[in-house]
């Protein structure tokens, strides 16, 4: 590398764009350090380290001529954006998701960065060498890619693509380090440039021509220095369209080098003798646009940060303090006198087009037209456009926009409707004078002077003229007997008009049979059935629908037996009966010998309907035609190889007539040792994905597991080719499915069971809804049925946690209903049952006035008040309150004073001294009123096992194991909440410092051991405590 100081220069501001290009909001910064980076005058071999940018833009500047050049130079650009872009994201904190890899079949990078030579180079240097089947990837072991190297390559890309860009719009300030490498471009000769440098002090005023000057770097003369002298051409420059006066796009040799711009050459090359003319493109000069905004035209030329910027850009970017003493140059447009740059103002409609547009939006009128010429201009001669639809003048029918001549009259567009003369009898007659005129539409003659047609009810074209009659021709004239006068001759009777009754009748026919076609069409019957219907029964009464219904199959079943009469008389030798003969474009061919012999034509109604309407009812017709279409439906059979005259007869008859149901059928018996082979023979070997044929195996999974692309197939082989591998080929594919990330796979088929430790796929495990923890099948079906056959409803909760709360009601509901839905699938029929009738039994215990039997296993509903219960299966009576079996003593008694009666009275009562016991030693569960006996020490943590509920022995408050509804309560594990004289406190002391509080309160105590027996209530304690 020199040691000069443009070198010096490039380091510096390189190191500078690399700090910044990581850097977010620093985009602006990094493109004006990137356009100081391509000012610097170096060679591309100096300039360039990484990659070698002169090798890049001669493989990619091939071409024969300037344009091609020009056009490959475009191609290079895109190119380098694409790559600047992929480069931005690896540098960028935040990377997109799938960094990792390019893909070759996303369209935009084939048609940039894969069109162009060196554009995988770049790639392989940002960091993307590994080379895979459908694109490019970082290596598996590389988890972050190189931001310092992948800095230095971006800035590189950005650099060049700037510097190909100031190459093709010409502002490039170093063309002498390009003459060598992109000669077409660089040798061109150069334009004069329009800039004018206004010094200070110095005004321009808009009314007074400003002479612009050369550009200020005139080419130098290599071998002598001096400026070399531009030839000037006095041949002026063809800037006006031939047509519209617009900006020109294109010269025509064949025309006398006539310039047309786009729309006016698309409309005046249209023509047939000149659409072979062959054209020129007429390369214009692009105008520069902002450097910063992009938008607006530039309006100053700054040489010291080397820029076009345009007026708004230019004030606020030379704003600042440090850019204020910035040389610029203000850039004059040059002025054009083309109206085409411009909205212009019809002269006709005065509506203001688009500047491209050839004809008015309005009124369709050329640009160039004046309003003097469309003055005498009628408004039915104004052109419709060439892109709508035109309704023809003579026949009112729509036809396409690019037709000329219309489709049904074939009269031209612009033509006018034919005229058609009112028939006066005289122009001034009498109002009872006949007056009759010919419909243009359907040539009815209309006797009276109306304005629509009594036929089609259509508008007549002189309807204006009919309406500017005398009133009384507009009325219809009054028909009054004449009253023969006495004496006086008597006039013969009139005659009769027979074109009048023809037109008459014609008519009367006509509204009947569209009635009769649109009440057909409301029951399904098409038109040519109506006809066909009319045809065979219009002499008589009968309804056509009622005739097709009734009579139509019969006579199907008539044409049938007739034609296959016709054809066995044929082929017997009937020298009478000629065979039909196949009619081919209005000709009669000669009739041809039958395929093969068979027994009978098999027919049937279908073919024998498309016949009998082809025919329009008539039935001998009907049948030439049934048979004409059979004999073309035999060749073409015998044509795709089926020679057996029977079965092609009777596939066409269960086929309708259609040929391809006929093929349908008479292929089956063909493919059926094929379907034998492949569905009833031994199976499919399993997919093995180390076979040699790595497509076989690729093509397999994709018809038997539906995947979405060949790289997925590939990826499955490729994760079964690990080594120490557990999972199978259905649980891969299912892990493919869902991700293509391999990383995700692996992360999918691998998860640990809590309670086995045992490796399984994400598919094979289950969770609850109540909590995250997931399990393997097994493990979840033996938990819930050993928490069925053999624990409360309450200790079916999740195995790992515990979780959820059980005491909470509303989380007991919704779980619950969850949970039958999981079970339903994983417990056998029999513990199902059960789980159903503990959560049955669970949800009527909650009812206060739900009982259980004390004698039996029987429970119900107690809808009355009494204590006495009597159970209705084993007819027992017990306590409804206490649970106790009823007896007599009970009567009128409290359970209370009935307990105390019975340790008073009842010996067996007394003896047990189970009351006393469990008065001194008991405890009854808060929730169920349950009662039990404790012993000695143990946890104040007590939880009922009848009805789980958790609460302190001392106090009986419950314990909550998740955040409780306490306020300022933050504890979330399990805890409860003691009052101060709770016995939970005081457990865990030692003998001597609970002697020491009661002697402090005053509280008699006896040391001594205890005996068993109940002295009396006052307070004792043992030592035991």
């Amino acid at each position: 590398m020199s040691s000069s100081p443009p070198s010096t220069h490039l380091d510096e501001v390189r190191r500078r764009a690399q700090s910044l290009l990581s850097s977010p909001g620093s985009a602006q910064d990094v493109k004006v350090e990137v356009q100081t980076m391509a000012s610097v005058p170096l060679p591309p071999s100096e300039k360039y380290l990484h990659f070698a940018a002169e090798a890049m833009l001669r493989e990619n500047t091939t071409g024969r001529s300037r344009l091609e050049v020009l056009e490959s130079l475009n191609r290079l650009v895109k190119a380098l954006s694409i790559l600047e872009k992929y480069g931005r994201n690896l540098t960028c904190p935040t990377r997109p998701r799938y960094w990792r890899s390019v893909k070759h079949n996303n369209p935009v990078f084939r048609t940039t960065v894969d069109a162009i030579k060196g554009g995988r180079t770049v790639l392989y240097l940002y960091g993307y060498t590994n080379q895979q089947i459908d694109g490019l990837s970082f290596p598996d072991e590389v988890t972050e890619p190189d931001t310092e190297k992948v800095a230095a390559v971006t800035l590189e890309v950005m650099t060049l693509r700037t510097e190909v860009d100031m190459l093709i719009k010409g502002t490039h300030p170093h063309l002498e380090h390009f003459k060598d490498i992109i000669p077409f471009v660089i040798q061109q000769d150069k334009q004069l440039s329009d800039a004018v440098v206004i010094q200070p002090g110095e005004e321009q005023h808009g009314d007074e021509p400003k002479v612009l000057s050369p550009s200020p770097k005139p080419a130098q003369d290599p071998a002598q220095g001096q400026p070399t002298p531009e030839p000037s051409t006095g041949l002026p420059a063809a800037n006006d369209c031939n047509l519209c006066g617009g900006a020109v796009s294109l010269l025509c040799p064949s025309c006398d080098k006539k310039p047309f711009c786009d729309a006016c050459d698309d409309l005046f090359h249209r023509h047939p003798s000149r659409a072979n003319h062959k054209r020129d493109r007429v390369q214009n000069t692009k105008q520069e646009t902002c450097t910063i905004c992009g938008l607006s035209a530039v309006h100053a030329q700054c040489s010291t940060c080397v820029q076009g910027l345009c007026l708004n850009c230019d004030r606020l970017f030379h704003s600042h303090p440090d850019r204020k003493g910035h040389n610029r140059t203000v850039i004059t447009p040059a002025k054009t006198s083309s109206p085409s740059l411009s909205p212009w103002e019809c002269a006709h409609c005065t509506t203001v087009n688009e500047m491209r547009a050839v004809l008015c939006t309005t009124c369709e009128r050329p640009r160039l037209a004046t309003a003097a010429s469309t003055v005498q201009e009628s408004p039915l001669s104004v052109p419709s456009s060439p892109n709508t639809e035109w309704q023809c003048k003579s026949c009112t029918v729509m036809n396409q926009g690019s037709s000329i001549l219309c489709r049904v009259c074939e009269r031209p567009r612009l033509a006018t409707r034919p005229p058609v003369a009112l028939v006066l009898s005289s122009p001034g007659s009498l109002p009872n004078a006949e007056t009759k005129w010919t419909c243009q539409f359907c040539t009815y003659v209309n006797t009276r002077p109306t304005v629509v047609c009594e036929m089609c009810s259509l508008a007549c074209k002189d309807a204006a003229a009919v309406v500017s009659l005398p009133q009384s021709l507009l009325q219809t004239p009054s028909i009054t007997k004449v009253q023969p006068q006495p004496g006086g001759r008597p006039q013969p009777a009139p005659r009769v008009n027979l074109e009048l009754k023809r037109q008459k009748r014609m008519k009367e026919d006509g509204l009947s049979l569209i009635h009769q076609i649109r009440e057909a069409e409301k029951r399904g019957v098409s038109p040519e059935e109506v006809y066909a219907a009319l045809c065979m029964c219009g002499g008589s009464n009968i309804n056509p629908y009622d005739w097709l219904t009734s009579e139509l199959p019969h006579l199907l079943d008539e044409i049938c037996a007739m034609a296959a009469s016709v054809r066995l008389s044929y082929k017997a030798g009937d020298s009478e009966i000629e065979p039909p003969a196949v009619e081919r474009d209005g000709e009669e061919v000669e009739q041809s010998a039958p395929v093969a012999a068979g027994d009978g034509v098999k027919l049937s109604r279908a073919e024998a309907k498309l016949a009998w309407l082809a025919a329009g009812g008539d039935t001998d017709r009907a049948v030439r035609q049934l048979l004409r279409d059979r004999q073309l439906k035999m060749r073409e059979l015998h044509s795709l190889g089926f020679r057996d005259v029977s079965q092609c007869e009777e596939a066409l008859r269960q086929s309708g007539g259609e040929v391809k149901g006929a093929l349908s059928v008479l292929q089956r018996p063909l493919l059926e040792p094929f379907h034998q082979r492949i569905w009833t023979d031994q199976p499919e070997p399993p997919i093995d994905p180390k076979h040699p044929d790595k497509q076989r195996m690729c093509r397999r999974l994709l018809a038997l597991y539906d995947l979405p692309s060949w790289g997925r197939c590939e990826l499955i082989l490729s994760l079964l080719q690990e080594p120490d591998v557990t999972y199978s080929l259905e649980d891969v594919v299912q892990a493919v499915k869902e991700s293509h990330d391999k990383d995700f796979i692996r992360r999918l088929l691998n998860n640990e069971c809590p309670c086995c430790l045992c490796i399984f796929p994400r598919s094979k495990m289950q969770s609850l809804t109540s909590c995250q923890c997931s399990m393997c099948h097994e493990c979840f079906r033996q938990h819930f049925t050993i928490a069925v056959r053999d624990r409360h409803i309450r200790d079916m909760v999740c195995p790992v946690c515990s979780d959820p709360d059980i005491n909470d009601p509303e989380q007991l509901d919704s779980y619950f209903s969850t949970l039958d839905i999981q079970l339903r699938d994983c417990l056998d029929p029999d513990t199902y049952e059960l789980f159903h009738k503990k959560l049955t039994e669970h949800a009527l215990m909650k009812d206060p006035k739900f009982l259980w039997c004390c004698h039996c296993t029987s429970g119900f509903i107690n809808d009355g008040d009494q204590l006495k219960f009597t159970c209705p299966s084993c007819h027992k009576s017990f306590c409804a309150q206490c649970k106790k079996p009823w007896e007599s003593q009970h009567q009128d008694l409290s359970c209370k004073q009935f307990q105390q009666w019975k340790r008073d009275n009842d010996p067996e009562y007394q003896r047990q001294d189970l009351a006393l016991y469990l008065r001194d030693n008991g405890i009854t569960c808060p929730h169920c009123r349950f009662p039990y006996a404790l012993t000695k020490g143990g946890c104040m943590h007590f939880t009922c096992s009848q009805c789980r509920y958790q609460f302190c022995s001392g106090c009986n408050n419950p314990y909550h194991k998740t955040g409780c509804k306490t306020p300022q309560c933050s504890y979330s594990g399990l805890h409860a909440h003691h009052p101060r004289d709770c016995l939970f406190y005081l457990r865990d002391w030692e003998p001597t410092r609970l002697q020491a509080l009661l002697q402090r309160s005053g509280v008699e105590f006896n040391t001594d051991a205890f005996d068993g027996t109940q002295t009396g209530k006052t307070a004792s304690s043992s030592s035991a405590c």
